[in-house]
């Protein structure tokens, strides 16, 4: 399992649209395949901050799959004109602590 993390700084004039415009994107993201969950949290100490959490199979899924796909432009249409920066993505993995 690959955990996406991303941190999305929205532009404060669009604030308010941002959520439910991310819950109509929502329905994109959890159809791909390889996707298993995501979360969206909104920063408490930042009004217009939030931290996505996107749990795939693998790293080609989100990468590959996703980024590569007819969908992907779809949400990037949705999205990607709240960002202000761009988000950095990067994906991480469990390791075992024993």
């Amino acid at each position: 399992m690959i955990l996406e993390v991303a941190i999305l700084n929205i532009k404060p004039e669009k604030t308010n649209d941002f959520e439910p415009t991310f819950k109509i994107a929502s329905k994109i993201i959890s159809s791909m395949k390889g996707y298993i969950s995501h979360e969206l949290k909104k920063c408490v100490e930042n009004e217009n901050q939030y931290i996505l959490l996107v749990k795939w199979e693998s790293l080609e899924d989100h990468t590959v799959g996703f980024r590569e796909s007819e969908e992907y432009q779809e949400w990037k249409e949705l999205l990607h004109d709240f960002y202000d920066p761009f988000p950095v993505v990067e994906h991480y993995e469990s390791i075992e602590l024993k």
